[in-house]
């Protein structure tokens, strides 16, 4: 955990040293997403895992510098993360009555971005404009559905992301981008060492409100 609060602590000194360039321009909005995930256990070949459809939904806070193209932004998201587990398969999961069935997550997700837009575009930036991003997530596990007793799942954890996208018209952001946990997420009580990990595709769009 300390290497990640150092780059929080690097990222917060880089915007400090160009806020002392220009006044950041800071604003508010909402945003809604969508995530394609797949719950990867280190010893995937015990039991198939399937991808499925999850989703997010919050606010997020940005800063830019003027003139520079660098910011950051911040955003507190409900998410879910879901993935089908193929337990029900092997004996040793069926035989106490655990069947295949989605494994649900639900997330407080805190996602911190370093973010890069290119403004300079000869004034096509009023209508579209470039931007990408990368940064840490941290995911407090809010809940989860009961896949029998065969899980244990990790209470806080963090990810990884980084992705592209478009602002249009100065008010609505949208970007696509991967995340991937760098720690354990959840994994199976009958084999301790099979942990696993969130590997996520996502779609995002944030509305400003200014």
């Amino acid at each position: 955990m300390r290497k990640h609060i150092k780059y929080i602590i690097a990222v917060a000194a880089l915007l400090c040293s160009l806020s002392s360039v220009a006044q950041p321009i800071r604003r508010w909005g909402v945003t809604a997403g969508g995530n394609y995930n797949e719950i990867h256990f280190k010893q995937s070949d015990i039991f198939a895992s399937d991808r499925m459809f999850g989703g997010s939904v919050g606010l997020t806070g940005e800063m830019m510098i003027p003139g520079v193209g660098f910011g950051i932004d911040a955003s507190i998201l409900y998410t879910l993360r879901q993935g089908r587990l193929h337990l029900g398969d092997k004996t040793a999961w069926s035989s106490q009555g655990i069947e295949n069935q989605a494994a649900r997550l639900h997330y407080i997700d805190v996602p911190l971005n370093l973010k890069f837009r290119y403004s300079r575009l000869g004034g096509v930036e009023s209508t579209i404009m470039p931007f990408v991003y990368a940064g840490p997530t941290f995911s407090f596990l809010a809940g989860h559905n009961k896949v029998g007793d065969a899980l244990n799942y990790t209470r806080v954890s963090v990810l990884l992301h980084a992705g592209v996208g478009v602002e249009l018209f100065n008010k609505v952001q949208l970007s696509g981008g991967y995340s991937f946990s760098i720690g354990q997420n959840l994994g199976t009580k009958l084999l301790d060492d099979n942990v696993a990990k969130h590997r996520t595709w996502f779609v995002q769009a944030t509305y400003f409100f200014k």
